[in-house]
């Protein structure tokens, strides 16, 4: 649903979206998606190349160069930290550190909504992720990393200025 929503005003940045799962299950890809995959997949020597657990990737379609990892769930939960984790695996290659890593979510649970006493998921945006943005009508502690969805775009469009 994340996808559809943002995926036309994405574009219209000149950028694509791909579905992490069609990157992630489709080995007969055109060669622009591959050139994606590649340029996201975290090394583990012996272990093999492997792709970060997201959502939604969006990227340059020129360079194929990622530009961001997005995950999305309904609550936090686990799923914060492992999207965590996916971020300093990211950060340990120069090929990939920098990739930013967003969390997008409705935020059922109430997580982010406050920032003191911060629960462990805001903790976890705060300080490890890139940020991360809540489809709400409630009323959430916005701070630099945690913001309303609709600032989304105005936020890409800023990391695409400074990309430049």
């Amino acid at each position: 649903m994340i996808q559809y929503i943002i995926t036309e005003e994405v574009e219209n940045l000149g950028l694509r979206v791909v579905s992490g799962n069609k990157l992630e299950r489709s080995s007969d890809l055109p060669i622009e998606l591959s050139r994606v995959k590649r340029n996201l997949v975290v090394n583990y020597g012996e272990f093999g190349m492997h792709l970060p657990d997201a959502d939604i990737i969006i990227y340059h379609p020129e360079t194929c160069k990622v530009l961001a990892a997005i995950s999305t769930k309904v609550t936090l939960r686990e799923r914060i930290a492992q999207t965590g984790y996916w971020k300093f695996k990211l950060m340990q290659d120069d090929a990939t550190k920098h990739i930013r890593v967003y969390f997008i979510t409705p935020d059922e649970d109430g997580t982010l909504t406050h920032k003191e006493p911060a629960k462990k998921g805001r903790a976890i945006v705060e300080v490890d992720l890139d940020g991360s943005y809540v489809l709400t009508e409630e009323e959430i502690e916005e701070s630099e990393k945690v913001k309303l969805f609709e600032h989304f775009i105005d936020d890409l469009k800023s990391l695409l200025d400074n990309d430049a």
